[in-house]
């Protein structure tokens, strides 16, 4: 609950009540576009037949040139999942650079192929006709042990801090893959489904990991108004540039998967939104702590020189903040670059190629709605914090 003291004064019940009228708003909208799987779904994975397990038992020179080139190789694997688990399967391994780096011992995922118009499941002990196809390697126990390591560091380290953090984190990726992602697929409205499922993870993290204090309420406040900028922005943005989302292999795999239904620009834009979240997060938290250690340390100051000295420190953590945001991006346009540089293409042909283009403008749009957060979060938490008095600001 808010502080006592907070609610005492008129903008502390002010502000107050607009977070709970945000928070209001949130769940309002998860309720009206929670998702009833009635969007279209792809039944069926990459390969034709269903998906398992398997561990590579041995890799050898064998006789699979007349399907997989010269120097190939084959594989010998044993099943760890499906109804035929245990059973020794093959796979042809061509010798080129595009073919999959497996030795033995790996663990992969594979598909058994079908043949005839029946559909019928090619025999798992004949390599000549390829029963198995490659679709990936296993990666759930480095995963595993990758999360582990972050959760013990982040409960050492943070305590109970860290525990609420973790809870928060869990509860974000909740929201992700049950709402946000299955409501763009029930052709929920693309910016708007984006946009209440970016507010929701915003209330669930600040308040699970800093209580429902001055400091969580001008944080939350200052980044839905930053969300909202950023919202509109990306809209005009994306539309003026011409941004379709046809520029990835991933926007074909969806048009696909989903028979065209889906706006890939509307896509471009809700991914904007949520990319810009997780830095808008750092920046009002920090932006509202600062605001309130100065008020600690001299409860003489005032909203203006609040105001002042917290935009001050603002300023530094900006600089290093959108440096941050910009190097994002441009490693996620790297290998673009690379394509455009080793054709000899301009560098004004490349800038204003799509997939560069459409990272410049998620870059300058967050930017801009980081920006916009700063003076915004600093502005609400001066104003709390000058009217309390100073132990309240604690």
């Amino acid at each position: 609950m808010p502080d006592r003291a907070l609610l005492e004064t008129t903008a502390g019940r002010v502000v107050a009540g607009l977070a709970a009228l945000l928070v209001a708003g949130v769940l309002a909208g998860l309720a009206l576009l929670w998702p009833d799987g009635s969007g279209p779904r792809r039944t069926q994975g990459p390969a034709a037949g269903a998906i398992e397990s398997a561990h590579v038992v041995s890799i050898a020179p064998g006789r699979c040139e007349d399907f997989a080139g010269p120097g190939c190789r084959l594989a010998e694997l044993e099943l760890r999942s499906g109804p035929d688990s245990g059973a020794r399967t093959f796979l042809a391994l061509p010798r080129d650079r595009f073919a999959p780096p497996i030795e033995s011992g790996d663990d992969v995922r594979v598909a058994r192929n079908t043949q005839g118009e029946a559909g019928e499941e090619v025999p798992l002990g004949d390599a000549s006709r390829q029963p198995v196809a490659f679709i990936d390697f296993e990666r759930t126990g480095p995963l595993a042990l990758l999360f582990l390591a972050f959760i013990a560091l982040v409960v050492v380290l943070g305590r109970w801090h860290g525990v609420r953090a973790l809870l928060g984190l869990g509860l974000s990726l909740a929201l992700v893959v049950e709402f946000l992602a299955p409501a763009i697929l029930d052709e929920r409205p693309l910016v708007l489904t984006a946009l209440v499922g970016a507010l929701a993870v915003m209330v669930v993290t600040i308040v699970l990991s800093h209580g429902a204090g001055l400091k969580s309420i001008a944080a939350m406040l200052g980044t839905a108004g930053a969300l909202l900028l950023t919202a509109v922005l990306a809209l005009v943005a994306v539309r003026g540039a011409n941004v379709t989302g046809l520029s990835s292999e991933q926007a074909t795999l969806l048009i696909a998967g989903v028979g065209g239904q889906l706006s890939l620009q509307g896509l471009v834009i809700a991914g904007m939104v949520i990319g810009a979240l997780g830095v808008l997060d750092d920046v009002t938290v920090s932006q509202a702590s600062t605001v309130l250690a100065l008020r600690r340390a001299n409860p003489a100051l005032g909203f203006r020189r609040l105001l002042g000295e917290a935009l001050a420190v603002g300023r530094d953590h900006l600089g290093a903040t959108i440096n941050t945001l910009v190097l994002a991006y441009a490693g996620a346009a790297l290998p673009v670059l690379l394509i455009f540089n080793t054709a000899g293409t301009p560098f004004g042909d490349a800038v204003g190629s799509e997939p560069v283009a459409e990272q410049i403008v998620a870059m300058l749009v967050g930017s801009i709605g980081l920006i916009a957060a700063v003076p915004l979060t600093t502005a609400i938490a001066a104003l709390l914090a000058s009217r309390l008095p100073p132990p309240a600001s604690g």
